[in-house]
């Protein structure tokens, strides 16, 4: 069994979101001794923008630039990660109400045309094989779930089910620390409450 491991937060030891995919890690290995892990830390060593050389290398222009020749090549590294992997565990802190630029970037190498997703007759089919699971550690200051006066601006979980779904990845589930904000109290039951769901995970 082989996890993939992706965070993203920018704040390193005080990541709440880098805590929850530890502990779901840790759950996955409890339940899979056999499993190994590759992890990447995107917000200590963030991937590089796309850019039009990028796009153009995609559409299949020939690549005269070396940096850019080792990047694509990263690039297909990641997407080969996606697909071996059985387990894929993604740290994902609300910045803005959306994801950080971090773990788009990663996003932008592995939604690739022709690669992970293509459009057929009957529109885009995700061709990231089924079976994989998705845990995400979810984490935010205010509280955006569904019913409350926030949810309409939760751009971070809806985008991230949307995307991942797009290449076939539906088998999401959002371990959520929310309202982290709004005191120690708060913050405390939040975790609690995060902390908790990692425990009852049995897959």
């Amino acid at each position: 069994m082989k996890i993939l491991h992706i965070d993203s937060s920018i704040l390193g030891d005080h990541s709440v979101s880098r805590k929850l995919t530890a502990s779901i890690v840790a759950r996955e290995k409890a339940l899979h001794p056999d499993a190994t892990v590759v992890h990447h830390d995107f917000g200590a060593n963030p991937l590089r923008y796309l850019s039009g050389g990028h796009l153009a290398a995609f559409q299949g222009a020939i690549v005269d630039d070396a940096s850019l020749t080792a990047d694509l090549v990263q690039g297909s590294g990641h997407i080969d990660e996606v697909f071996e992997a059985d387990v894929i565990v993604i740290g994902a802190p609300m910045y803005n109400f959306a994801i950080p630029a971090q773990l788009k970037s990663w996003i932008d190498r592995i939604v690739v045309a022709g690669k992970t997703f293509r459009y057929g007759a009957n529109g885009p089919e995700g061709l990231v094989p089924s079976g994989k699971k998705v845990f995400i550690g979810s984490a935010r200051g205010g509280i955006y779930s569904a019913g409350s006066p926030a949810a309409g601006l939760d751009h971070q979980e809806s985008y991230l089910k949307a995307v991942l779904g797009f290449i076939g990845l539906t088998d999401v589930t959002f371990i959520r620390a929310e309202g982290l904000s709004k005191g120690e109290d708060a913050r405390a039951s939040a975790l609690d409450q995060a902390e908790a769901a990692i425990g009852a995970l049995n897959a």
